[in-house]
């Protein structure tokens, strides 16, 4: 394993060997990410995980809170003495694949992988744990270490703020970090950017409902087939004519069904995609605009339309302040070499968006690419092939830390 080397010693007396401390803990950090990864859980009920987090952290002086509806786990460490509280968050499930990686430590459970380092996040996020433990005498506040089942769109981290997380440490959490691995972007490289992070995550259903005939009679039926195929033209021209091209939204019309045979006219067709935006402004206009325009193309074929939107994830939005907070300390802790400030959002998902919307705080990127390869050539994330440098976990270990002492020493 690689990672980045030319880290200079830290010059900042509050930040003085963080990420040293964290190298130090490389090994459990490694090992604990490797005992997850092993024995991967999906959803909002991961007991096997949340047990393993809970013992990794035994030793540890934490108030620990377990989930009543779901199984998370909630962390507080408090300071020597009183202040405001900072939050740190690590997702804990897995995703529904089969693991081809060809790893020593792969998943020993059947359909399903740790295919988006959710397995790295944790690791990081309990040795941050330890790390900011052993400097507990110098923390004026409390630090909340929220480990969330359900990320991968069971909006797990909705479960856990009804429950109190945001207040765990008995004061409001005043500012919040998070960060997720990415194995496209050169390893131990911190990424973030004020304001949109990310997108939300709609999807639509939507039926088209005619009446069905032999294939030899169009006249005598009315084919839903011509009317779903032209609603797909007519929502791209809606974002295109709708959306203001600096807002922007992606509707992606993923799955088209209809029929049973070659000559039968079906009496119904399905339309199913998702919707992504960077503003809830634009969200809500997607969401008003499209079932009008299927509905409206339906009427003009003589088909019936029944359109239904899910809700996902709101967008991920950085507090600009907190995010130029978080690039300054990564110029202090990993280099400047080694934080960059991207110029656009991407238009994934991830539902620490619901703290963000209640709590100043920023979402990050962390990169692990694996060594020998090329970041654009590597497995994505959600891939069952998809492999992560670990040697980039004590940049993240060093941020979780680094972030948490900012926070509690303003």
């Amino acid at each position: 394993m690689t990672g980045p080397t030319d880290l200079p010693t830290l010059p900042d007396a509050r930040y003085g060997g963080l990420l040293g401390a964290a190298r130090e803990l490389q090994d459990r950090t490694v090992e604990l990410r490797r005992a997850l990864h092993r024995r991967p859980e999906q959803g909002l009920q991961l007991p096997e995980t949340q047990q393993t987090i809970r013992a990794a952290l035994s030793d540890l002086p934490l108030e620990f809170t377990a989930g009543r509806t779901t199984t998370s786990l909630t962390a507080v460490l408090r300071g020597a003495r009183p202040g405001r509280a900072v939050l740190l968050r690590g997702d804990m499930d897995a995703l529904p694949l089969h693991e081809d990686t060809g790893l020593e430590f792969s998943s020993d459970v059947d359909d399903s992988m740790h295919a988006c380092g959710h397995d790295l996040h944790v690791a990081m996020l309990a040795s941050a744990a330890r790390l900011l433990a052993s400097r507990v005498d110098s923390l004026a506040g409390s630090v909340v270490f929220m480990f969330q089942p359900g990320e991968e769109g069971h909006h797990g981290a909705r479960f856990m703020i009804h429950e109190g997380v945001l207040d765990a440490a008995g004061t409001r959490v005043s500012r919040a970090f998070g960060l997720h691995v990415m194995p496209n972007t050169p390893s131990g490289r911190l990424q973030i950017r004020g304001g949109p992070m990310m997108a939300s995550a709609d999807t639509f259903h939507v039926d088209v409902i005619g009446r069905g005939g032999h294939g030899s009679a169009p006249q005598d039926a009315i084919d839903p087939v011509p009317a779903a195929a032209a609603m797909v033209g007519a929502l791209q021209t809606m974002v295109t004519r709708r959306i203001g091209v600096f807002d922007p939204a992606v509707i992606s019309v993923t799955r088209i069904a209809a029929g049973t045979t070659t000559n039968i006219i079906p009496e119904t067709a399905v339309l199913e995609g998702t919707i992504r935006t960077l503003s809830e402004s634009a969200r809500t206009v997607v969401r008003e605009e499209l079932p009008r325009v299927c509905e409206s193309v339906g009427a003009a074929h003589g088909c019936r339309v029944l359109a239904d939107i899910e809700p996902g994830y709101p967008p991920t939005v950085n507090d600009h302040a907190v995010a130029q907070d978080v690039l300054a300390l990564g110029q202090t802790v990993l280099g400047a070499a080694n934080v960059e400030a991207i110029p656009h959002p991407i238009m994934g998902a991830e539902d620490f968006s619901y703290v963000l919307q209640r709590v100043p705080g920023a979402f990050a990127f962390l990169g692990a690419c694996p060594p020998g390869l090329v970041p654009s050539e590597a497995p994505a994330n959600h891939s069952n092939r998809v492999i992560f440098d670990e040697a980039a976990m004590p940049a993240g270990v060093a941020m979780h830390a680094a972030f948490a002492l900012d926070a509690l020493g303003r």
